[in-house]
């Protein structure tokens, strides 16, 4: 296997620092999809909250009420708490 260069180092090393920002601001794009869509698509946006959610340490406790509220607003409350908190 090649070894990587410095750029691709420096990207790969980048992105591990700035992991919960990552996550936090995809959380905050999944709440905005949230509102727009339903059915399948809602189900599937709820799934990926949940990943997003466990890389920034929230309790399962937390995420499964999101879940079972179905409800946007508290998604958004709690991306605004957490990015209060960085």
């Amino acid at each position: 296997m090649t070894e990587r260069s410095k750029f691709q180092q420096n990207v790969i090393k980048n992105y591990y620092e700035n992991r919960d920002q990552i996550a936090l601001q995809r959380v905050q794009e999944i709440a905005t999809e949230l509102y727009l869509s339903t059915g399948k698509k809602r189900q599937q946006q709820w799934k990926y909250l949940r990943q997003h959610l466990l890389k920034l340490n929230v309790k399962e406790e937390t995420i499964d009420h999101l879940v079972e509220k179905d409800d946007p607003e508290l998604v958004a409350k709690l991306a605004q708490r957490l990015s209060q908190e960085q």
